[in-house]
């Protein structure tokens, strides 16, 4: 195979990188880890001093290996996921990483660095966006200049982005054998994507026609933030009040919406931050819950708070109650959960889902009975309550359910090698 175009789903939990040949053939590309090869490279990033002083240098981890490095608490380390999240955001510009400043495009640029593959600045490169990015302020034209500036350090000086429900739409598109108008929905960690398809086929290949874009940003990180905003926040001090000047008034509520946003918290780990936390612990109600919470974030805690999320809601998919369970230090945090629990935490975000299904339904100009087929991609496609609304819309018959994580990658790999052809 001689690679002349590069696919790049960068994602906010996993980023997934396919090359592909003039004749359309496609590799999704294998990345050694310590546990064994794999295709979806968590997007994360551990830094690190490497050496003694006065000589120690800054290093780096990424992927897999990057969370199994986190785990070892005693190191000293900056342990960061889901910088895609931030994308947007203009008010988000640096951070400090053990003494050394970085722009959010540097740290991205890292990554993309580690996961392109050699040569890929002098191939054909699209890289997927979200059709709306995560975040309440977003600002497009930020995240678009950020992403191209980051792969530009990684010594890509030019990339096309394409709508990433685009990119899982040509890789469906493949077996398509009559004209057909299709639904492909595509949920990421951070957005749920939709775009409204029209399909030819012909003898040299499928002719797709865009009719419509919709998105919001609600997807599995937000799903993650319901769980420990119910079951882990409460016990870190969430509620609580302090006092000030001789009057009660709640702990400002920033602290733990970051917090239960389990990818922000290496970012509260910053001399300013734990230094207003340890004042309001000093005049909390319940300070052990405070100190509790910075504990957390000094230990650099939030892969760990990942995995029983992610655990949970995992089961939840397949039963209909499970228990949860986070352990760190003295903290034991234990409850029971059940699907219609976990549902009703999520059921204004179904709702959000819902609503932007509608606007790429309207925007294409058809009816739900003209979608031919629903092509769903994304670890989210697997909740319950997200089938069950496409079920009650379409009907389970015109589901299609694609690789979770491949699909998106593929397509756009298809898209940048049709465009050398």
């Amino acid at each position: 195979m001689i690679p002349v175009a590069v696919g790049v789903d960068f994602g906010t939990t996993n980023s997934v990188v396919a090359v592909a040949d003039r004749s359309g053939q496609v590799i999704v590309r294998r990345f050694p880890t310590a546990a064994g090869d794999v295709e979806a490279y968590r997007s994360a990033l551990l830094f690190f001093r490497e050496g003694r002083p006065p000589n120690a240098s800054l290093a780096h981890i990424s992927g897999p290996d990057a969370l199994l490095r986190a785990l070892d608490i005693d190191a000293d380390h900056r342990f960061l996921q889901s910088l895609k999240t931030h994308l947007s955001s203009a008010a988000f510009q640096d951070t400090y990483l053990l003494g050394r400043r970085f722009r959010l495009e540097e740290l991205i640029g890292v990554f993309l660095a580690d996961v392109l593959p050699a040569g890929a600045g002098d191939l054909r490169l699209v890289c997927g966006r979200p059709v709306v990015f995560a975040g309440e302020r977003a600002n497009e034209g930020v995240a678009l200049e950020r992403l191209s500036a980051a792969f530009r350090t990684a010594g890509v000086a030019s990339v096309d982005f394409a709508y990433e429900p685009l990119g899982a739409a040509y890789w469906y598109a493949r077996a398509i054998r009559r004209e057909e108008t299709a639904l492909v929905a595509d949920f990421g960690g951070g957005t749920s994507d939709f775009s409204v398809m029209r399909f030819e086929p012909s003898d040299a290949r499928v002719r797709a026609e865009a009719l419509s874009h919709a998105g919001v940003g609600v997807a599995g990180d937000t799903f993650d933030f319901r769980i420990v905003d119910n079951l882990v926040s409460p016990r870190l001090g969430k509620g609580a009040r302090y006092r000030s000047f001789g009057k009660l008034l709640p702990l400002p509520a920033h602290y733990h919406a970051a917090f239960a946003q389990w990818h922000r918290l290496s970012l509260l780990k910053d001399p300013r931050t734990l230094g207003e936390l340890r004042r309001l612990a000093k005049q909390a109600e319940r300070p052990g819950e405070i100190e509790d919470l910075i504990h957390l974030i000094e230990l650099d805690l939030g892969y760990e708070l990942y995995l029983a999320v992610s655990k949970a809601k995992t089961q939840l998919s397949t039963a209909e109650r499970t228990s949860f369970r986070f352990r760190a230090g003295d903290l034991d945090i234990g409850a029971d959960v059940t699907r219609a629990d976990f549902e009703s935490w999520i059921a204004a975000d179904i709702a959000r889902i819902a609503g932007a299904i509608d606007i790429a339904i309207e925007r294409a100009g058809v009816t739900v009975e003209a979608v031919d087929s629903v092509f769903m991609t994304g670890g989210t496609s697997y909740v319950p309550a997200v089938r069950r609304l496409f079920e009650q819309r379409f009907g389970s018959g015109r589901l299609r359910y694609g690789d979770a994580f491949h699909s998106v990658a593929s397509g756009l790999a298809v898209i940048a090698a049709d465009s050398v052809r």
